[in-house]
């Protein structure tokens, strides 16, 4: 029966980015004389270049091939590292990604850089003069010569897999299989270590195999049938001399069986990075199931999805219960408090079944995190500066969408902190610090968020300069007061750069506006604090979900509205003395020494009900990439987590309004979008003065309009 060996390539795929993920960070840090690093790397490549071998995608394997070479060399001891080499090598990880993705989507890959490094790779072979010689560690060899004369010949193999083997996802039936193909073998099995059969476990390989192989093939060819399974076995290969022994070489207890016999259930894997070390051997009786403990599998993200989404119906369909069971205990009874007491059990165990569903989706942000040493090696060579990368908080947990959106605006703050945080060594050493600048990632959660804090020990923002540059870009005018933190912020205006010169890293004025833009479409917010020749920290502040939202209830006339809790600063009664009226509608109100933008929710939301006075009801204080404004509400309710729902893909786009949930008593409440309703301030305003305008140009001068002549005209 043939395997469609297809239906493995998206295994395959997944499993050599990641290699080439641990070949690269390993790169980063490799030093001289750390051989557990250098067999490492080594095993990754060897492996992808395994795996692409079964799937025919040969550019891959010949350049890998190269790439496994010198590394070969490194392992065993015949080239000493040098940071040339490593450039080289990560240069090849960059050239083996491109290759694998240009196969994945069947398209030739005519990279130049392809090119240009292999031929580096040989100019570094043939210099040294290289022999591409096979790595034989773990491997014994017969002393007798390969340059053997052409023609047939008996090798004889004694092949005993570790105990762990199958559970790697190597099959002894398709290595017996490579070897037919090279002559004919014959096989015969010692089962001396077969426990008894109520101890022998189904993923531990229990047999030793002696191989007779008849071709013409060099000891190489063997090697490389045996390449995947080198670390997971011991392997001696010989040649047979006189072929009348060839049976002395059988074990006593050996007995005649078929292929079919070593046939694990699990189905073979494509690719596989083999463990640094071998684990000790474990008593097979005692040892427990694969399957437990750190195990995994790998499920389609549209399941996953849809089973969070089936927890949040449950989670409404709970807070309606929870509804009826309160409106039942106004009569009493003892069935009522049976039914208030399940009623609290259910609402536990869906807390707790949430939970452990959104953990599905939390990954650690190391994931994001791993990109940044390999790039901020590049940029900082580029720049000709001297950084080191620390990178703390890896193992903090955050929803896969999340960080899938949170990429690049990370990778824009780290690039603006190596451009224009971090001074050149002359320079640092000149205003007395170290020569190596430090650039910091740090994760960790805050309540229901994760802060992510990205700091270096640079020379700070020039507050000067960034004022010199909005002054003469029109940002603002000399009139307006700023304090330092204001202007500092205006880095994320859209089009602002100090640099002079534009480069491939900056100074085209794009970038800082994307960041702040893209980390508030996830309803997080950034900010940013500097000080003069010690350095900068950006703090991006972001929800762990998209999926679940903290949100401060909230009653306006008779609709009820969620203000999510991220944005909340604080929640006050609203104070006459704290109302400033500026002409027309228009308010501000006094918090903390500071007068803020009034918002009238019902005005902006054209809430027909009686509106009330704006000194009464309550006032929430909420911040919007770095400025606040006050909201006027009629009551606050309670604080609970709701289950997000799109209003564009049921509905429509509301301005204001980024979303809708459905509440306990069944009623849906709409979630207020933060920076939507300063637009949709900001578009009323507008909208408001030009009817003011045309007004006042229709009072001085009627016979205007009736000339064709526009009130803009007119102003």
């Amino acid at each position: 029966m043939s395997i469609d060996l297809s239906q493995f390539i998206p295994t395959f795929l997944e499993e050599s980015f990641e290699g080439l993920e641990l070949m690269e960070s390993s790169l980063l840090t490799l030093e001289q004389g750390d051989n557990d690093t250098i067999h490492a790397i080594f095993r990754a490549a060897h492996s992808i270049k395994g795996g692409a071998g079964t799937f025919g995608f040969h550019r891959v394997t010949d350049f890998t091939h190269e790439v496994e070479t010198l590394l070969d060399e490194m392992r065993d001891g015949r080239r000493q590292v040098c940071q040339s080499d490593v450039d080289l090598l990560l240069k090849s990880v960059d050239c083996i990604k491109l290759l694998i993705e240009a196969s994945r989507d069947g398209i030739e890959c005519n990279e130049p850089v392809i090119g240009e490094v292999h031929a580096g790779l040989e100019l570094t072979l043939n210099a040294a003069g290289s022999t591409d010689n096979k790595a034989e560690d773990d491997i014994e060899y017969d002393e007798v010569e390969d340059d053997v004369d052409d023609g047939l010949q008996v090798w004889h193999i004694d092949f005993k897999p570790k105990h762990e083997m199958l559970q790697t996802g190597n099959d002894p039936v398709h290595i017996f299989h490579a070897l037919e193909d090279l002559g004919p073998l014959t096989k015969q099995a010692d089962v001396s270590e077969m426990p008894p059969i109520g101890e022998l476990h189904p993923e531990e390989c229990y047999l030793h195999w002696q191989l007779t192989l008849t071709s013409e093939c060099p000891k190489e060819e063997i090697l490389e049938v045996f390449e995947w399974v080198e670390d997971d076995c011991e392997l001696t290969i010989s040649r047979v001399e006189n072929t009348d022994n060839v049976a002395a070489k059988s074990v006593t207890s050996a007995v005649e069986i078929t292929a079919e016999v070593a046939v694990t259930p699990n189905a073979p894997s494509t690719s596989n990075v083999p463990k640094a070390s071998a684990e000790p051997k474990a008593d097979p009786a005692k040892k427990a199931p694969a399957v437990e403990g750190g195990g995994s599998i790998r499920v389609g993200i549209d399941k996953v999805d849809a089973l969070i989404n089936r927890v949040g119906e449950l989670v409404i369909t709970q807070a309606m219960l929870q509804q009826v069971g309160e409106e039942l205990s106004v009569d009493g009874g003892d069935l009522v408090d049976k039914l208030r007491e399940g009623l609290g059990q259910l609402e536990s165990n869906t807390r707790d079944l949430q939970e452990d569903v959104m953990r599905i989706r939390m990954l650690p942000i190391s994931f994001v995190f791993n990109r940044f040493p390999r790039m901020v090696y590049d940029v900082s060579s580029k720049l000709g500066k001297k950084v080191e990368l620390k990178l703390s908080g890896e193992q903090t947990e955050l929803d896969k969408t999340v960080m899938e959106k949170i990429g690049d605006p990370l990778v824009h703050l780290v690039r603006n902190s190596l451009d224009h945080g971090l001074e050149t060594p002359e320079e640092r050493v000149a205003a007395g610090k170290d020569e190596t600048g430090t650039v910091h990632l740090n994760a960790y959660h805050q309540g229901g968020y994760i802060v992510i804090d990205i700091s270096d020990d640079g020379r700070g923002l020039n507050t000067q300069r960034i004022h010199e540059k909005a002054l003469e870009k029109g940002l603002i005018t000399s009139e307006q007061n700023l304090t330092d933190d204001e202007i500092n912020n205006l880095v994320f205006a859209p089009g602002f750069s100090t640099a002079d010169v534009v480069s491939d890293l900056s100074g085209r004025g794009v970038g800082m506006d994307v960041v702040r833009r893209n980390i508030e479409s996830l309803g997080g917010h950034v900010s940013l604090t500097s000080t003069p020749g010690k350095g900068s920290v950006f703090s991006v502040c972001l929800p762990l979900t998209l999926a679940i939202l903290d949100g401060q209830l909230v009653k306006i006339a008779n609709e009820t509205y969620i203000v999510p809790l991220i944005a909340i600063v604080e929640s006050v009664q609203v104070s006459p003395d704290a109302l400033k009226a500026i002409g027309g509608s228009e308010s501000l109100y006094l918090f903390r020494e500071e007068y803020i933008p009034l918002y009238n929710i019902r005005d902006l939301f054209a809430i027909p009900n009686k509106p009330r006075e704006q000194d009464e009801g309550m006032v929430i204080i909420v911040e919007n990439g770095g400025s606040k404004f006050a909201m006027v509400v009629d009551d606050l309710l309670s604080q609970q987590q709701v289950v997000l729902k799109s209003l564009e893909a049921n509905y429509m786009a509301v301005e204001g309004i980024s979303g809708a949930t459905i509440l306990g008593d069944g009623n849906v409440a709409l979630i207020v979008d933060i920076k939507g309703l300063a637009t949709l301030k900001l578009t009323k305003a507008k909208d408001a003065a030009k009817q003011r305008s045309l007004q006042v140009s229709q009072h001085l001068s009627p016979d205007l309009s009736q000339q064709g002549q526009s009130s803009e005209e007119f102003a």
